[in-house]
């Protein structure tokens, strides 16, 4: 970053840093023992939507990655690895489950997910992760990571008709992850994500 970025309030980019999405399991912990929250063994990729023959490509690389994993707990009935949703708003999703005590190999998921479609070229339209979690008043909760940022940031819809969010749940969320998570600071970029697989 040159002086006149400086002085003219610009600020670098951050580059994605998929490596943090390791640092969920231990945050995991965090989040049970300050509030109850567990995994529910549901994560999910969303990117803008991408049609064509290189994309149907990248997917089929995916679901062969996971696929390789030999000693995978997949829910019963097994299926695809990787299930590919469109969410109302038009943005897809590849989801992936896991038993809900196995966070770790559904990071593993999420991150070998967005590698390939990086890898791919399609790290462009690589919007962010989530993965799902619940206490025992079926409060729902995500924890959301966003591509482009490299941060974390809690997401928590309420229960009912419309799109109404859990904003002090939220505020608690971040601060019991401070120490476990690079959280993203600028709370206007805690986008909501309405319809998301596992919310």
């Amino acid at each position: 970053m040159g002086f006149l970025d400086i002085l003219l309030g610009r600020t670098k980019a951050v580059a994605p840093d998929l490596d943090q999405l390791f640092g969920l399991p231990s945050a995991a912990l965090t989040l049970q023992a300050a509030a109850g929250f567990t995994p529910t063994g549901t994560g999910a990729v969303c990117f803008a939507s991408v049609e064509g023959a290189a994309f149907a490509d990248a997917h089929q690389e995916v679901q062969a990655l996971l696929d390789a994993d030999a000693g995978r707990s997949r829910e019963p009935g097994g299926g695809s690895p990787v299930e590919r949703v469109r969410d109302e708003y038009g943005y897809s999703w590849l989801v992936s489950r896991r038993e809900p005590d196995d966070l770790p190999a559904l990071v593993s998921d999420l991150h070998a997910v967005n590698s390939a479609l990086e890898g791919s070229g399609f790290g462009p339209q690589l919007l962010c992760s989530v993965v799902g979690f619940q206490d025992s008043g079926q409060r729902r909760l995500g924890l959301v990571y966003l591509y482009k940022r490299g941060t974390f940031y809690p997401f928590a819809p309420l229960a009912g008709e419309g799109q109404r969010r859990d904003n002090a749940l939220e505020l608690q969320i971040k601060a019991a992850l401070a120490d476990d998570l690079r959280v993203e600071q600028d709370l206007s970029r805690w986008f909501p994500i309405w319809g998301a697989p596992g919310l």
